[in-house]
């Protein structure tokens, strides 16, 4: 369990990719920053280009500069948010000896499925994403595609049987979602969920079901 407390106690990679899906990605990384988590985010060249065009989310080359803005926006403490190059070898999400607790490919493009899947680590996203595996830490895949082709199908059974959770973002309406936003929300609640990190807002099952039921009879 994540509990608060001036420290960070908990160390979580967030990656990227050039899959649509960025407001999941940005609610997310708002998510750990509030619940005192250190993050290490990484973004591929393509998910660059998806977030200017999905939220006007600016991810810029200049990493300084992101982490600097992304630190302000979400309030983060000071080096509580680090972004890393896609070919920073010597960062601690290159080696098992110093990784993180997790990692979270959100969203997840097919390429990188594919690569990870494969184990090809050509870039920092995917080597991370591999030592996770190895090093048998939480791996969540947030594939964003739809349909899945067999050559889909495929890679995500073998993150599957490696150790990964696919975890693909489909809302739930049984909570009755009002906004865009309520649906952001129910996904990124289930992340957290199964990063055992409490989230009090989080929609869940019983509770809401009971409260309609209760509603229904008054």
């Amino acid at each position: 369990m994540i509990t608060q407390s001036n420290q960070c106690t908990q160390k979580i990679a967030l990656a990227l990719t050039g899959a649509s899906g960025m407001p999941y990605a940005r609610r997310l990384l708002e998510r750990f920053i509030q619940h005192n988590i250190q993050v290490y985010l990484l973004y591929s060249e393509a998910a660059q280009t998806v977030a200017q065009q999905e939220c006007d989310w600016l991810l810029s080359d200049d990493l300084l500069d992101t982490e600097q803005r992304l630190s302000a926006e979400f309030q983060a403490k000071s080096g509580q948010l680090k972004v890393l190059g896609r070919h920073d070898w010597f960062s601690c999400l290159a080696s098992g000896s110093a990784f993180a607790n997790a990692m979270v490919v959100c969203p997840a493009s097919m390429g990188t499925v594919a690569a990870i899947a494969n184990g090809l680590s050509d870039n920092l996203i995917e080597r991370a994403a591999d030592v996770c595996l190895k090093e048998k830490k939480p791996l969540i895949i947030v594939p964003r595609e739809t349909p899945f082709s067999l050559i889909h199908l495929r890679n995500l059974t073998a993150l599957a049987e490696a150790g990964a959770t696919i975890l693909p973002p489909a809302p739930a309406f049984y909570h009755r979602p009002q906004t865009v936003d309520d649906m952001i929300n129910f996904v990124v609640h289930r992340i957290l969920q199964h990063l055992q990190i409490n989230e009090p807002k989080a929609y869940r099952w019983g509770d809401i079901v009971g409260s309609q039921q209760k509603q229904a009879r008054q």
